[in-house]
């Protein structure tokens, strides 16, 4: 199992924070990794949708579907892989004044048994600290730009 705790704070308002990460078609562009996020049915948001993704790890290409299941307007979003890898990720919200928000975001993903999972284990690794880092930045500054033009 490999576990992230991060927090960081973009110069957006909450709701503008939120509601950037909230739609899908965002998540490819400052998600480290993530070459598929596309809803399954009608739902495209909000508790009880689903997303069909995919996630490049190295050489390897990673599936899972995932589906809402805790969602707060400008408070929280926390998706559970239903299918493939098994994944979690909560995301927490949190005004600090009027143009800030912190956001907090724990992620698991839960790697295979046996040789392929030690295996799999060995090349996500080193990934991990870089997949922090990029997202982390890659979200703060696209938060902010939408936060400058809304």
């Amino acid at each position: 199992m490999i576990e992230i705790h991060h927090t960081a704070v973009a110069g957006a308002p909450v709701a503008v924070t939120f509601d950037y990460v909230d739609d899908y078609h965002h998540v490819p562009s400052w998600l480290f990794g993530i070459t598929r996020f596309d809803p399954i049915g009608e739902q495209d948001r909000g508790l009880g949708a689903v997303y069909d993704a995919a996630m490049k790890i190295g050489p390897k290409t990673l599936s899972s579907v995932v589906k809402v299941t805790g969602w707060e307007q400008n408070a929280l979003i926390e998706l559970e892989a239903v299918d493939g890898l098994y994944t979690h990720s909560r995301w927490q919200f949190e005004a600090v004044g009027d143009t800030e928000t912190r956001l907090t975001v724990d992620f698991r993903y839960d790697l295979p048994g046996g040789l392929a999972g030690k295996a799999l284990g060995r090349i996500i690794e080193p990934f991990v600290a870089q997949a922090i880092r990029h997202t982390e930045a890659t979200l703060r500054r696209q938060v902010e730009g939408a936060g400058r033009s809304a």
